[in-house]
């Protein structure tokens, strides 16, 4: 992690991407600006990498053209954090973003498992206080997808909060008539391989 408490060092958005012209950071690096923290991102795991692409398939097939799917890539919400979710559905087109990444998007998901307790926690608050108007978390250890919506972004939280499992759809709420299966979005049980 660049940046630590003991240097009270809290990067803006700006120099985040200076450090990345200089070199300082890589561009294959796996790191995210959060709350002025450059924070490091472990690789993905197989079930991690496998259910992102899932949830991009079922995505793409409810938005089709009305919206772009991101996997992955810079969505810069605030001074202090630009985070990579891995998948956010922003407005427009592809070469609306030439020029600069997105600062918005309608929904953003996040797939996770050993990272449940930041995703919730901390990427919960900074999608809320960018008016990210919903949020879905697909916890791959208890198999069901949380999902955040009503951002109040003064309070820095959702107002809504509910968990969805098999067998239920989700509706996209800048998307009503765009909805999804939850079973679209989880890996099926899998026996395990020993």
């Amino acid at each position: 992690m660049i940046g630590t408490a003991d240097t009270d060092v809290r990067y803006t958005v700006e120099r985040y991407f200076e450090l990345v012209k200089e070199g300082v950071i890589a561009e294959n690096d796996h790191v995210e600006l959060l709350e002025g923290i450059i924070v490091a991102e472990p690789p993905q795991d197989p079930p991690h990498a496998t259910d992102t692409t899932l949830v991009v398939d079922a995505l793409r097939r409810a938005v089709g053209a009305r919206a772009l799917i991101r996997v992955q890539m810079p969505l810069v919400v605030g001074r202090y954090s630009v985070p990579e979710p891995d998948v956010a559905v922003v407005p427009g087109t592809v070469l609306d973003y030439a020029q600069a990444h997105p600062d918005t998007a309608l929904l953003v998901v996040e797939v996770a498992a050993s990272s449940l307790p930041k995703d919730r926690l901390s990427k919960s608050r900074i999608y809320a206080a960018a008016g990210i108007p919903e949020y879905w978390l697909v916890n791959l250890r208890d198999g069901c997808v949380e999902v955040f919506r009503m951002p109040d972004g003064s309070a820095r939280q959702y107002a809504d909060r509910l968990v969805v499992r098999r067998g239920d759809r989700l509706s996209i709420v800048a998307l009503p008539d765009a909805s999804v299966a939850v079973d679209d979005l989880l890996l099926p049980d899998l026996p395990n391989s020993q």
